[in-house]
């Protein structure tokens, strides 16, 4: 997996490219998203447009890192959810933890609503 990041008004945007599975994917996505915390960022808008699998073990990363942004007073949302990970997250009601956006303008203003 490939992850990228840049900001946009406040809102730290990550990218990720490739497979969210065990092994590889799940532990890129946690080191990427605790150095931002740990840097003091809290808005994050993760783009899952190019995420091509995720398994269960990317699941539960992904709920860990929204656990821990929760915890430390910041917001983390999804963007461009494919739809098989979309399937995923309906299937197990995660889909209602998360805010899913298809719009990255209005996925970055919801960040000062």
């Amino acid at each position: 997996m490939k992850a990228t990041s840049r900001s946009a008004d406040g809102v730290e945007i990550i990218k990720l490219e490739g497979k969210i599975t065990i092994g590889s994917g799940d532990v890129q996505l946690r080191e990427t998203i605790n150095k931002l915390v740990e840097e003091g960022k809290k808005d994050i808008l993760i783009n899952m447009k190019d995420v091509t699998t995720i398994d269960s073990s990317g699941i539960g990363e992904l709920v860990g890192c929204y656990t821990s942004v929760t915890n430390k007073g910041g917001k983390l949302k999804l963007l461009h959810l494919p739809p098989k990970i979309s399937d995923v997250l309906t299937v197990t009601q995660l889909i209602t933890v998360f805010d899913v956006y298809e719009d990255e303008a209005e996925a970055v203003a919801s960040f000062k609503s």
